[in-house]
């Protein structure tokens, strides 16, 4: 993984600094709220229903477990005993005094991490697959372009205050698992028909209130033309990206607007007067990739079979590894998925206890390393097959083995009205009885991939418009209602979900998830997934049963 220069490591700690003397004088009152807002924004920092919250970026959801210990210790000294995964592979705590979080911020420059532009009308974190480097269906690993683009964005003044935040994400494989599509910019590694591999270039895909799918501006890019022609986008966006409205101020309204060849012809007048200024060299390109080396796997990780003869005795480590491991792309090895959707727990909660221990895990059996998904959940990237039962046993005592990757319990969920100021309805309360009601392991596996996103308000953090099952909370006269959409995908045949009918009210919310999985099990043809068949028969069966008594 990356590791921070001289010049890296000082930026920081002079924010940090910087931080602790705004955050003093606020407190002293010579910055007043308004003064501040813009100030901790930029640092991470919102004001919630209970307390602040803090926002620590982790770039491509990459970790070190040096990184996941100093998470443990600031969710233990500064917060209450945990902290919380988002879908944009970043953490939260949802916890600390306003006049510890300079103290915070040190703590995670020891470790090179910080807060900056996790929050604010700034570039956001850089996303990307999960799976970047191990995939085997991978075209070229996307880490050293997200790098690239993580230091370019790094506190670039043109776009410090943009119209609205702005989102980038990477992919590097045939299979979309970064929903490239539902961001500001989407970025596709891509073969053109000479066998180059450049970029395909999308723009004003996004969700929240007015969700939309990108579109490609540029079909392929030259490699060294990424910062350039990225840049060119956001000068287009900052110039013409409307100021006065911010439920209108995002690009996605922006290319909606004025359309997309319009939108494409001023990026491209605005690229080619820019781009030769810009250019990234293959030097500076190599010198990215070597942070990114492949560690040194086993030669012999191939020979050990012992573990699938565990696997045909002990029915319980078969289910884990069907469902929370996937192929590698080196012999030998497996990708280790870790559930944070244990029963009970609000989806993407992780305790002090839980990470000192991924940490060690990370350091016996994955190099050191862990990655954040967009789905609130963990990944050991690069285990060797041969201690999948040792680990097995251990995340299971950790209850941090629920085998449920991509099962119906395996739900996005963001806080809401349990501690956002945002939220018009509970999400967490919803997704811990949805997981009561269908916590049958084999029931759940028989579903298959079924994907149900929860928001509590129209800023969908939870991605509810693209869940093959979407839940919106919305507020009807102070109570708590519930839309429903259904046969949304992030994924490479990327779509948002149709509303399923009026919203329901909160003690029928779950019911109705219920009776939308029958009819499913009721419906489907053989090997059909949750989406075929929502494709094939509509909406209307699923309507009748939900709306029956009704």
């Amino acid at each position: 993984m990356y590791q921070y220069s001289e010049n890296d490591q000082n930026l920081i700690e002079q924010r940090v600094a910087q931080f602790r003397g705004q955050t003093q004088r606020f407190l002293d009152g010579e910055l007043s709220a308004d003064e501040f807002r813009a100030l901790r924004l930029m640092n991470g920092l919102y004001l919630q229903t209970h307390a602040p919250m803090l926002r620590v970026a982790v770039p491509y959801g990459l970790l070190a477990s040096r990184q996941l210990r100093m998470l443990a210790h600031i969710a233990r000294e500064y917060d209450q005993g945990y902290c919380h995964f988002t879908t944009r592979q970043n953490v939260q705590y949802n916890w600390p005094q306003l006049e510890r979080v300079p103290d915070i911020l040190a703590d995670l420059a020891t470790v090179q991490m910080h807060a900056i532009q996790t929050s604010g009308n700034c570039l956001r974190n850089t996303t990307s697959d999960h799976l970047a480097g191990v995939a085997p269906d991978e075209l070229e690993d996307p880490r050293p372009y997200c790098e690239i683009i993580r230091q370019w964005t790094t506190l670039h003044p043109e776009f410090a205050f943009l119209p609205r935040k702005f989102k980038i994400a990477v992919s590097g494989s045939e299979r979309d698992r970064a929903a490239v599509q539902v961001h500001d910019i989407g970025v596709y590694l891509v073969k053109n028909p000479a066998g180059e591999i450049g970029f395909r270039v999308l723009a004003g895909g996004g969700l929240g209130r007015t969700p939309i799918i990108g579109q490609t501006v540029r079909p392929f890019l030259e490699k060294k033309h990424l910062l350039s022609y990225l840049e060119a986008i956001l000068r287009v966006y900052n110039l013409h990206g409307r100021r006065d409205n911010k439920y209108k101020a995002r690009i996605k309204i922006l290319v909606k607007e004025i359309g997309l060849q319009r939108f494409t012809q001023l990026v491209e007048q605005e690229w080619l007067r820019i781009k030769d200024g810009l250019e990234l060299s293959e030097q500076r390109m190599e010198e990215f990739k070597a942070h990114f080396v492949q560690p040194p796997y086993a030669a012999d990780a191939a020979l050990d079979q012992g573990w699938k003869a565990e696997a045909e005795q002990d029915a319980a480590f078969s289910n884990w590894l069907r469902q929370n491991t996937a192929e590698h792309r080196i012999p030998g090895y497996r990708v280790v998925f870790v559930s944070l959707k244990a029963p009970g727990v609000a989806p993407g909660d992780i305790t002090a206890e839980q990470l000192d221990a991924l940490a060690d895990l990370a350091d016996q059996y994955s190099f050191g390393e862990a990655r954040s998904t967009h789905r609130q959940n963990l990944v050991l990237a690069d285990v060797k097959q041969g201690d999948l039962p040792a680990l097995w046993r251990k995340l299971a005592d950790l209850s941090l083995a629920t085998p449920n990757i991509g099962a119906v319990t395996d739900m996005i969920c963001c806080p809401g009205l349990d501690f956002c100021s945002l939220a018009n309805a509970g999400s967490i309360g919803v997704a811990k009885e949805i997981h009561a009601a269908v916590e049958d392991i084999d029931y759940q596996h028989d579903l298959g991939d079924i994907k149900i996103n929860i928001s509590g308000c129209m800023n969908g953090c939870a991605h509810q418009s693209v869940g093959h099952i979407g839940i919106l909370g919305v507020d009807k006269k102070g109570e708590e209602w519930y839309q429903i959409t259904l046969g949304g995908s992030s994924e490479n045949e990327a779509a948002l979900g149709e509303r399923l009918g009026p919203a329901v009210d909160r003690e029928r919310i779950v019911g109705a998830v219920h009776e939308i999985l029958r009819v499913y099990v009721l419906q489907r043809a053989e090997e059909e997934s949750f989406l075929q068949t929502v494709n094939r028969i509509g909406l209307e069966p699923f309507k009748e049963k939900v709306y029956a008594s009704h």
